[in-house]
Protein backbone atom coordinates (compact mmCIF):
# COMPACT_ATOMS: atom_id res chain seq x y z
CA UNK A 1 0.00 0.00 0.00
CA UNK A 2 1.52 3.35 -1.06
CA UNK A 3 0.84 6.74 0.52
CA UNK A 4 -1.64 7.84 -2.17
CA UNK A 5 -3.69 4.66 -1.79
CA UNK A 6 -3.61 5.06 2.00
CA UNK A 7 -5.01 8.61 1.74
CA UNK A 8 -7.74 7.54 -0.69
CA UNK A 9 -8.85 4.70 1.60
CA UNK A 10 -8.73 6.94 4.67
CA UNK A 11 -10.73 9.74 3.01
CA UNK A 12 -13.36 7.25 1.87
CA UNK A 13 -13.77 5.88 5.41
CA UNK A 14 -14.09 9.41 6.84
CA UNK A 15 -16.82 10.24 4.32
CA UNK A 16 -18.72 7.06 5.23
CA UNK A 17 -18.44 7.92 8.93
CA UNK A 18 -19.73 11.46 8.34
CA UNK A 19 -22.66 10.11 6.31
CA UNK A 20 -23.59 7.72 9.13
CA UNK A 21 -23.45 10.58 11.62
CA UNK A 22 -25.68 12.69 9.36
CA UNK A 23 -28.20 9.82 9.49
CA UNK A 24 -27.83 9.54 13.31
CA UNK A 25 -26.27 6.09 12.94
CA UNK A 26 -23.76 6.54 15.74
CA UNK A 27 -22.82 2.88 16.08
CA UNK A 28 -22.01 2.51 12.37
CA UNK A 29 -20.04 5.79 12.44
CA UNK A 30 -17.97 4.55 15.40
CA UNK A 31 -17.21 1.32 13.53
CA UNK A 32 -15.90 3.34 10.59
CA UNK A 33 -13.69 5.40 12.89
CA UNK A 34 -12.26 2.18 14.29
CA UNK A 35 -11.45 1.17 10.70
CA UNK A 36 -9.68 4.53 10.23
CA UNK A 37 -7.55 3.86 13.33
CA UNK A 38 -6.72 0.36 12.11
CA UNK A 39 -5.78 1.75 8.68
CA UNK A 40 -3.52 4.37 10.33
CA UNK A 41 -1.80 1.65 12.38
CA UNK A 42 -1.33 -0.44 9.26
CA UNK A 43 0.23 2.51 7.41
CA UNK A 44 2.63 3.18 10.29
CA UNK A 45 3.67 -0.48 10.23
CA UNK A 46 4.15 -0.28 6.45
CA UNK A 47 6.39 2.79 6.77
CA UNK A 48 8.50 1.04 9.40
CA UNK A 49 8.86 -2.07 7.25
CA UNK A 50 9.87 -0.02 4.22
CA UNK A 51 12.48 1.84 6.26
CA UNK A 52 13.92 -1.42 7.57
CA UNK A 53 14.11 -2.90 4.07
CA UNK A 54 15.91 0.18 2.74
CA UNK A 55 18.35 0.01 5.64
CA UNK A 56 19.09 -3.64 4.87
CA UNK A 57 19.64 -2.78 1.20
CA UNK A 58 22.16 -0.10 2.13
CA UNK A 59 23.94 -2.48 4.48
CA UNK A 60 24.23 -5.18 1.80
CA UNK A 61 25.80 -2.68 -0.62
CA UNK A 62 28.39 -1.64 1.97
CA UNK A 63 29.17 -5.29 2.76
CA UNK A 64 29.75 -6.04 -0.94
CA UNK A 65 32.14 -3.13 -1.24
CA UNK A 66 34.07 -4.26 1.84
CA UNK A 67 34.35 -7.83 0.54
CA UNK A 68 35.62 -6.63 -2.79
CA UNK A 69 37.82 -3.94 -1.28
CA UNK A 70 40.96 -3.36 -3.22
CA UNK A 71 43.47 -0.64 -2.68
CA UNK A 72 43.64 1.68 -5.64
CA UNK A 73 46.78 3.73 -5.95
CA UNK A 74 46.14 7.45 -6.19
CA UNK A 75 42.51 7.14 -5.13
CA UNK A 76 40.92 10.04 -3.24
CA UNK A 77 38.22 9.91 -0.56
CA UNK A 78 35.14 11.84 -1.74
CA UNK A 79 32.68 13.27 0.75
CA UNK A 80 29.04 14.29 0.31
CA UNK A 81 28.59 12.26 -2.87
CA UNK A 82 25.15 13.07 -4.36
CA UNK A 83 23.57 10.75 -6.89
CA UNK A 84 21.19 12.01 -9.56
CA UNK A 85 17.58 11.61 -8.51
CA UNK A 86 14.40 12.62 -10.27
CA UNK A 87 12.44 14.82 -7.87
CA UNK A 88 8.64 14.88 -8.13
CA UNK A 89 7.99 18.57 -7.54
CA UNK A 90 4.29 18.01 -6.84
CA UNK A 91 5.04 15.59 -4.01
CA UNK A 92 7.87 17.80 -2.74
CA UNK A 93 5.59 20.85 -2.68
CA UNK A 94 2.94 18.95 -0.70
CA UNK A 95 5.54 18.19 1.97
CA UNK A 96 6.93 21.73 1.89
CA UNK A 97 3.49 23.32 2.10
CA UNK A 98 2.35 21.16 5.01
CA UNK A 99 5.60 21.72 6.91
CA UNK A 100 5.29 25.47 6.40
CA UNK A 101 1.79 25.50 7.84
CA UNK A 102 2.85 23.32 10.75
CA UNK A 103 5.98 25.45 11.30
CA UNK A 104 8.10 22.32 10.97
CA UNK A 105 11.71 22.33 9.78
CA UNK A 106 12.00 22.37 5.99
CA UNK A 107 14.87 21.17 3.82
CA UNK A 108 16.66 23.60 1.54
CA UNK A 109 14.93 22.09 -1.52
CA UNK A 110 11.53 22.38 0.13
CA UNK A 111 12.11 26.01 1.09
CA UNK A 112 13.28 26.90 -2.42
CA UNK A 113 10.30 25.26 -4.09
CA UNK A 114 7.81 26.74 -1.61
CA UNK A 115 9.12 30.26 -2.23
CA UNK A 116 9.16 29.71 -6.00
CA UNK A 117 5.54 28.48 -6.18
CA UNK A 118 4.25 31.27 -3.94
CA UNK A 119 6.37 34.04 -5.51
CA UNK A 120 8.15 34.82 -2.26
CA UNK A 121 11.22 36.90 -3.07
CA UNK A 122 12.27 37.76 0.47
CA UNK A 123 12.57 34.55 2.45
CA UNK A 124 13.32 36.50 5.63
CA UNK A 125 10.09 38.48 5.73
CA UNK A 126 8.26 37.78 8.99
CA UNK A 127 4.48 38.18 9.20
CA UNK A 128 1.64 36.65 11.15
CA UNK A 129 -0.31 36.12 7.93
CA UNK A 130 0.80 34.28 4.78
CA UNK A 131 -1.05 33.31 1.59
CA UNK A 132 -0.09 30.03 -0.04
CA UNK A 133 -1.21 28.05 -3.05
CA UNK A 134 -2.77 24.76 -1.92
CA UNK A 135 -1.07 21.79 -3.62
CA UNK A 136 -2.97 20.31 -6.56
CA UNK A 137 -3.22 16.87 -4.95
CA UNK A 138 -4.61 18.37 -1.73
CA UNK A 139 -7.23 20.33 -3.69
CA UNK A 140 -8.17 17.17 -5.58
CA UNK A 141 -8.65 15.39 -2.25
CA UNK A 142 -10.94 18.19 -1.05
CA UNK A 143 -12.93 18.05 -4.29
CA UNK A 144 -13.29 14.26 -4.12
CA UNK A 145 -14.71 14.49 -0.62
CA UNK A 146 -17.18 17.18 -1.73
CA UNK A 147 -18.27 15.27 -4.84
CA UNK A 148 -18.86 12.09 -2.83
CA UNK A 149 -21.40 13.92 -0.66
CA UNK A 150 -23.08 16.06 -3.33
CA UNK A 151 -23.67 14.23 -6.65
CA UNK A 152 -25.28 17.22 -8.38
CA UNK A 153 -22.16 19.29 -7.70
CA UNK A 154 -20.08 16.35 -8.95
CA UNK A 155 -22.02 16.11 -12.23
CA UNK A 156 -22.00 19.75 -13.43
CA UNK A 157 -19.53 20.85 -16.12
CA UNK A 158 -16.41 22.31 -14.51
CA UNK A 159 -14.06 24.80 -16.15
CA UNK A 160 -10.80 26.35 -14.95
CA UNK A 161 -10.55 29.54 -16.99
CA UNK A 162 -8.85 32.57 -15.38
CA UNK A 163 -11.07 35.65 -15.45
CA UNK A 164 -14.62 36.01 -16.73
CA UNK A 165 -16.32 33.84 -19.36
CA UNK A 166 -18.74 35.31 -21.92
CA UNK A 167 -20.32 33.11 -24.55
CA UNK A 168 -23.10 33.73 -27.05
CA UNK A 169 -25.77 31.08 -26.64
CA UNK A 170 -28.07 30.29 -29.55
CA UNK A 171 -31.69 30.91 -28.54
CA UNK A 172 -33.97 30.65 -31.61
CA UNK A 173 -34.03 30.92 -35.40
CA UNK A 174 -36.35 33.85 -36.04
CA UNK A 175 -36.55 33.02 -39.73
CA UNK A 176 -34.74 31.14 -42.45
CA UNK A 177 -34.75 27.69 -40.87
CA UNK A 178 -34.55 24.67 -43.15
CA UNK A 179 -37.75 24.30 -45.23
CA UNK A 180 -39.15 22.86 -48.47
CA UNK A 181 -39.22 25.24 -51.44
CA UNK A 182 -40.69 25.37 -54.91
CA UNK A 183 -38.07 25.53 -57.63
CA UNK A 184 -38.59 29.23 -58.38
CA UNK A 185 -38.80 30.36 -54.72
CA UNK A 186 -35.61 31.90 -53.26
CA UNK A 187 -34.33 30.58 -49.99
CA UNK A 188 -35.05 32.89 -47.04
CA UNK A 189 -32.15 34.50 -45.20
CA UNK A 190 -31.49 33.06 -41.77
CA UNK A 191 -32.07 35.29 -38.77
CA UNK A 192 -30.86 34.03 -35.40
CA UNK A 193 -31.39 35.34 -31.91
CA UNK A 194 -28.75 34.83 -29.25
CA UNK A 195 -28.62 35.06 -25.48
CA UNK A 196 -25.40 35.93 -23.70
CA UNK A 197 -24.08 33.48 -21.13
CA UNK A 198 -21.66 35.01 -18.64
CA UNK A 199 -19.73 33.68 -15.67
CA UNK A 200 -17.83 36.17 -13.53
CA UNK A 201 -16.55 35.26 -10.08
CA UNK A 202 -17.61 35.10 -6.45
CA UNK A 203 -15.27 34.59 -3.54
CA UNK A 204 -15.89 31.48 -1.47
CA UNK A 205 -14.07 31.18 1.85
CA UNK A 206 -13.92 28.89 4.88
CA UNK A 207 -11.85 29.22 8.05
CA UNK A 208 -10.50 26.34 10.12
CA UNK A 209 -8.98 27.19 13.51
CA UNK A 210 -6.33 24.84 14.85
CA UNK A 211 -4.77 25.19 18.31
CA UNK A 212 -0.99 25.27 18.56
CA UNK A 213 -1.22 22.11 20.62
CA UNK A 214 -2.85 20.32 17.66
CA UNK A 215 -0.17 21.60 15.30
CA UNK A 216 2.29 19.02 16.59
CA UNK A 217 0.50 16.45 14.41
CA UNK A 218 2.49 14.86 11.60
CA UNK A 219 2.23 15.89 7.95
CA UNK A 220 0.49 12.57 7.22
CA UNK A 221 -2.20 13.40 9.80
CA UNK A 222 -2.47 17.12 9.07
CA UNK A 223 -3.29 16.92 5.36
CA UNK A 224 -6.29 14.53 5.67
CA UNK A 225 -7.55 16.53 8.67
CA UNK A 226 -7.46 19.83 6.77
CA UNK A 227 -8.98 18.24 3.65
CA UNK A 228 -11.92 16.86 5.62
CA UNK A 229 -12.53 20.14 7.47
CA UNK A 230 -12.45 22.28 4.33
CA UNK A 231 -14.39 19.83 2.16
CA UNK A 232 -17.18 19.60 4.72
CA UNK A 233 -18.01 23.31 4.74
CA UNK A 234 -16.90 24.36 1.25
CA UNK A 235 -18.92 21.45 -0.13
CA UNK A 236 -22.10 22.63 1.62
CA UNK A 237 -21.71 26.16 0.26
CA UNK A 238 -20.89 25.12 -3.32
CA UNK A 239 -23.55 22.42 -3.51
CA UNK A 240 -26.26 24.73 -2.14
CA UNK A 241 -25.25 27.40 -4.65
CA UNK A 242 -25.56 24.97 -7.58
CA UNK A 243 -29.07 24.04 -6.44
CA UNK A 244 -30.49 27.17 -4.82
CA UNK A 245 -27.96 30.00 -5.35
CA UNK A 246 -29.46 33.47 -5.75
CA UNK A 247 -26.85 34.75 -8.22
CA UNK A 248 -26.12 37.69 -5.90
CA UNK A 249 -22.55 37.36 -4.62
CA UNK A 250 -22.80 33.61 -5.30
CA UNK A 251 -23.46 31.29 -8.26
CA UNK A 252 -27.00 31.02 -9.66
CA UNK A 253 -28.84 27.82 -8.75
CA UNK A 254 -30.78 25.48 -11.03
CA UNK A 255 -33.98 25.67 -8.95
CA UNK A 256 -33.67 29.48 -8.88
CA UNK A 257 -33.51 29.67 -12.68
CA UNK A 258 -36.41 27.26 -13.28
CA UNK A 259 -38.65 29.05 -10.80
CA UNK A 260 -37.85 32.43 -12.37
CA UNK A 261 -38.97 31.45 -15.89
CA UNK A 262 -42.20 32.99 -17.18
CA UNK A 263 -45.03 30.48 -16.52
CA UNK A 264 -42.36 28.04 -15.19
CA UNK A 265 -42.47 25.67 -18.21
CA UNK A 266 -39.87 23.29 -16.71
CA UNK A 267 -41.72 22.73 -13.41
CA UNK A 268 -44.31 20.05 -12.63
CA UNK A 269 -46.44 20.78 -9.58
CA UNK A 270 -48.24 18.17 -7.48
CA UNK A 271 -50.68 18.14 -4.58
CA UNK A 272 -48.82 17.50 -1.32
CA UNK A 273 -51.71 15.31 -0.10
CA UNK A 274 -51.42 13.00 -3.11
CA UNK A 275 -47.63 12.94 -3.22
CA UNK A 276 -45.58 12.31 -6.37
CA UNK A 277 -47.29 9.90 -8.76
CA UNK A 278 -46.25 8.04 -11.91
CA UNK A 279 -47.69 10.71 -14.22
CA UNK A 280 -45.60 13.44 -12.55
CA UNK A 281 -42.39 11.60 -13.39
CA UNK A 282 -43.37 10.96 -17.01
CA UNK A 283 -44.44 14.59 -17.46
CA UNK A 284 -41.14 15.85 -16.07
CA UNK A 285 -39.05 13.57 -18.29
CA UNK A 286 -41.10 14.81 -21.23
CA UNK A 287 -40.05 18.40 -20.48
CA UNK A 288 -36.38 17.60 -21.13
CA UNK A 289 -35.04 18.39 -24.59
CA UNK A 290 -34.56 15.20 -26.56
CA UNK A 291 -30.81 15.76 -26.83
CA UNK A 292 -30.51 16.08 -23.04
CA UNK A 293 -32.19 12.85 -21.92
CA UNK A 294 -29.10 10.70 -22.42
CA UNK A 295 -26.81 11.49 -19.53
CA UNK A 296 -29.61 12.72 -17.27
CA UNK A 297 -30.16 11.60 -13.68
CA UNK A 298 -32.83 11.95 -11.00
CA UNK A 299 -31.84 13.90 -7.86
CA UNK A 300 -33.73 14.08 -4.55
CA UNK A 301 -32.90 14.02 -0.86
CA UNK A 302 -32.91 10.66 0.93
CA UNK A 303 -36.28 11.18 2.60
CA UNK A 304 -37.96 11.96 -0.73
CA UNK A 305 -36.31 8.98 -2.42
CA UNK A 306 -37.32 6.39 0.16
CA UNK A 307 -40.69 7.83 1.19
CA UNK A 308 -41.96 8.74 -2.28
CA UNK A 309 -39.94 7.67 -5.32
CA UNK A 310 -39.32 4.13 -4.04
CA UNK A 311 -43.08 3.65 -3.59
CA UNK A 312 -44.31 4.91 -6.96
CA UNK A 313 -46.17 2.27 -8.99
CA UNK A 314 -46.92 2.25 -12.70
CA UNK A 315 -50.42 1.83 -14.14
CA UNK A 316 -50.16 -1.94 -13.64
CA UNK A 317 -49.17 -1.68 -9.98
CA UNK A 318 -45.48 -2.44 -10.55
CA UNK A 319 -42.79 -0.44 -8.65
CA UNK A 320 -40.90 1.97 -10.88
CA UNK A 321 -37.93 2.27 -8.55
CA UNK A 322 -35.26 -0.43 -8.94
CA UNK A 323 -32.62 -0.48 -6.15
CA UNK A 324 -29.11 -0.24 -7.62
CA UNK A 325 -26.08 1.08 -5.72
CA UNK A 326 -23.76 1.17 -8.74
CA UNK A 327 -22.79 4.26 -10.77
CA UNK A 328 -23.00 6.61 -7.82
CA UNK A 329 -26.72 6.20 -7.16
CA UNK A 330 -29.12 4.23 -4.99
CA UNK A 331 -31.53 3.09 -7.70
CA UNK A 332 -32.97 3.57 -11.18
CA UNK A 333 -36.22 4.86 -12.67
CA UNK A 334 -36.99 4.99 -16.40
CA UNK A 335 -33.39 3.91 -16.95
CA UNK A 336 -32.09 7.02 -15.15
CA UNK A 337 -29.84 6.82 -12.07
CA UNK A 338 -31.45 8.07 -8.86
CA UNK A 339 -28.92 10.01 -6.76
CA UNK A 340 -29.34 11.26 -3.16
CA UNK A 341 -28.89 15.06 -3.17
CA UNK A 342 -29.19 16.73 0.23
CA UNK A 343 -29.47 20.30 -1.09
CA UNK A 344 -32.92 19.73 -2.59
CA UNK A 345 -35.97 20.50 -0.44
CA UNK A 346 -38.00 17.60 0.89
CA UNK A 347 -40.63 16.63 -1.65
CA UNK A 348 -38.74 18.13 -4.61
CA UNK A 349 -37.21 16.06 -7.40
CA UNK A 350 -34.81 17.41 -10.03
CA UNK A 351 -34.39 15.51 -13.28
CA UNK A 352 -31.72 16.64 -15.68
CA UNK A 353 -28.43 16.49 -17.51
CA UNK A 354 -26.13 18.43 -15.17
CA UNK A 355 -22.98 18.10 -17.29
CA UNK A 356 -24.67 19.75 -20.28
CA UNK A 357 -27.09 22.07 -18.52
CA UNK A 358 -24.95 23.76 -15.85
CA UNK A 359 -21.49 25.30 -16.11
CA UNK A 360 -19.21 26.12 -13.18
CA UNK A 361 -15.92 27.97 -13.58
CA UNK A 362 -13.08 28.32 -11.08
CA UNK A 363 -11.25 31.44 -12.22
CA UNK A 364 -8.83 31.52 -9.30
CA UNK A 365 -7.40 28.32 -7.86
CA UNK A 366 -7.89 27.62 -4.17
CA UNK A 367 -5.45 29.34 -1.83
CA UNK A 368 -4.92 29.22 1.90
CA UNK A 369 -4.21 32.16 4.18
CA UNK A 370 -2.86 31.41 7.65
CA UNK A 371 -2.93 33.83 10.55
CA UNK A 372 -1.46 33.29 14.02
CA UNK A 373 -3.14 34.42 17.23
CA UNK A 374 -0.58 34.42 20.02
CA UNK A 375 -2.92 35.10 22.94
CA UNK A 376 -5.34 32.39 21.85
CA UNK A 377 -2.46 30.07 20.91
CA UNK A 378 -4.18 29.14 17.69
CA UNK A 379 -3.83 29.53 13.94
CA UNK A 380 -6.60 30.29 11.44
CA UNK A 381 -6.39 28.45 8.13
CA UNK A 382 -8.65 30.32 5.70
CA UNK A 383 -9.24 28.70 2.30
CA UNK A 384 -10.68 30.75 -0.52
CA UNK A 385 -11.26 30.49 -4.24
CA UNK A 386 -13.16 32.47 -6.86
CA UNK A 387 -15.92 30.57 -8.64
CA UNK A 388 -19.17 31.15 -10.51
CA UNK A 389 -21.84 28.94 -12.00
CA UNK A 390 -25.12 29.23 -13.88
CA UNK A 391 -27.61 27.24 -15.93
CA UNK A 392 -26.43 27.04 -19.54
CA UNK A 393 -29.48 25.22 -20.93
CA UNK A 394 -32.83 25.44 -19.12
CA UNK A 395 -34.35 22.54 -21.03
CA UNK A 396 -31.68 20.24 -19.64
CA UNK A 397 -33.70 20.22 -16.38
CA UNK A 398 -37.19 19.61 -15.05
CA UNK A 399 -38.28 20.13 -11.43
CA UNK A 400 -41.08 18.32 -9.61
CA UNK A 401 -42.25 20.22 -6.52
CA UNK A 402 -45.27 20.68 -4.26
CA UNK A 403 -47.79 23.12 -5.69
CA UNK A 404 -50.03 23.18 -2.60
Amino acid sequence: MNYKKYLEMRDALIVEAENFLAENKTEEANEKMVEVKELDDKWEATKLSNANIEALKDKSKITDLENEGKKVEGAKVMENIVTDKVVDEKELYVQAWAKKLLKANMTEDETTLFNKVNNITNAYTHTTSISTLIPETVVQGIQQLMMAKYPLLADVKKLNVPGNITKNKHATIASGDAAWYLEATPVADEENTFDQFTLTGHELAKAVTVSWKMQVMSVEDFIPFLQAELANRLGVALANAVTNGSGENQPTGIVTVLEAEVATPQIVGYDALDGIVYADITEAVGLLHETMIEGSAIYANSKTIWNQLANILDEFGRPMFIPDVTNGGVGRMFGLIVKPEGTLAEGSVLIGNASEGYWMNTNQQMKLVTEDHAKARATDYVAYEIVDGDVYENKAFALIKKSL
